[in-house]
């Protein structure tokens, strides 16, 4: 156990962070987004810390299920809809919402005759090119819902953007007024605001003629969602907190070599940490040698090659660090998204990759 590592979920962290979300949308219905196994975080450990939320929106129906059977009363909607017609019995019995995204889906509405009502959102592909209708589609798509008697007449219409993360991105007005032209002829909800869109877009979510769902994802656990920052430089707190010991404290003499293929080369006399985890744990191989890590509260570095179990610490800057200290990986006082830059990805990765050799422990703060 003492070489375990640990990922702290902060469940007060997340609960804040879905309140300031709910503050920044100014009156819109907040969806919180919890698949990936709550980005990571563990689904059902989210999905009770977001009590408060409007909506959980979640991947596939078996995570609907997962919640259903933890007890989750709340409303939970499929953002990829059913992926075949034996799915909406399923649906309708976990009262899950379902995204209708594709003629296919449509049809199989069409034909079951089940009398128990469904509750659908119509997505509409105004330029991600990924998931929804043709813009020229929508009108009919959504006329033809609403012929449905077990469909709940109250659809929602939503679309996803592609580069809301980019404040200046052009496509971002060009995908809202797409969205506004193809929904022109209707009334009703609507939802086109993700994180990044609530952060950047409140074209997106301010509208006074429709009730507006935000779709919160990274904010909700604190990480960025736009290149370059952090999420706690936008007032969201980190809900995870990674971290090990030190297993070994040693001298090392001035050029020695550190690691597999000897490809870090002590500049001096110096003392090198060895912390308890590796890419057996889900800490990035790819994390270069400078990656900061946290030892004792101090800041240290990554030196030489991460490994399976272990990594090795440059410890010049932590002289007093001894074996069983603490290591922060990322947490509060040091962002994941620093972490994932060095490693040359993004910080949803790195939450998401933990592996089952991690313990999960929760932290009610």
């Amino acid at each position: 156990m003492s070489r375990t590592a640990l990922a702290t979920i902060h469940l007060g962290a997340l609960r804040r962070n879905l309140a300031r979300a709910r503050a920044r949308a100014h009156g819109a219905q907040v969806m919180a987004v919890i698949k990936a196994d709550g980005y990571g975080h563990g689904l059902e450990r989210v999905a009770r810390a977001c009590a408060d939320a409007d909506a959980l929106g979640v991947a596939a129906l078996g995570d609907g299920l997962r919640l259903r059977s933890a007890g989750n009363r709340q409303r939970i909607v499929v953002l990829s809809g059913p992926d075949e017609a034996g799915d909406l019995a399923e649906l309708r019995r976990l009262d899950l919402d379902a995204v209708i995204h594709h003629e296919a889906q449509l049809r199989w509405l069409e034909a079951d005759a089940d009398a128990r009502t469904l509750r659908v959102w119509l997505k509409i592909d105004t330029g991600m090119h990924r998931l929804g209708f043709d813009p020229a589609q929508v009108a009919d798509a959504h006329a033809r819902l609403r012929a449905l008697p077990n469909i709940d007449p109250d659809i929602v219409r939503m679309t996803h953007f592609a580069a809301s993360d980019e404040f200046d991105n052009a496509s971002t007005h060009a995908q809202i007024a797409c969205f506004d032209a193809a929904t022109a002829s209707g009334v009703g909800p609507r939802s086109l605001a993700n994180s990044a869109g609530l952060l950047g877009w409140p074209a997106a979510y301010r509208s006074t003629n429709a009730t507006n769902w935000v779709r919160v994802g990274g904010l909700l656990y604190g990480l960025s969602v736009v290149e370059g920052r952090s999420g706690s430089d936008f007032g969201f707190e980190p809900a995870m907190t990674l971290s090990t010991r030190l297993i070994s404290v040693k001298a090392v003499a001035k050029g020695e070599r550190i690691g597999y293929a000897a490809s870090w080369e002590c500049p001096e006399d110096m003392r090198v940490g060895v912390a308890a985890i590796g890419y057996g744990d889900g800490y990035p191989r790819s994390a270069r040698a400078g990656t900061p890590v946290l030892v004792g509260g101090v800041r240290a570095q990554v030196i030489g090659r991460v490994s399976m179990d272990l990594i090795t610490l440059d410890l010049r800057n932590a002289p007093s660090a001894r074996i069983g200290d603490g290591v922060t990986l990322w947490g509060t006082g040091l962002p994941v998204e620093t972490i994932a830059a060095q490693a040359g990805t993004i910080a949803y990765d790195l939450t998401c990759g933990m592996t089952r050799r991690v313990l999960f422990v929760e932290d009610e703060d």
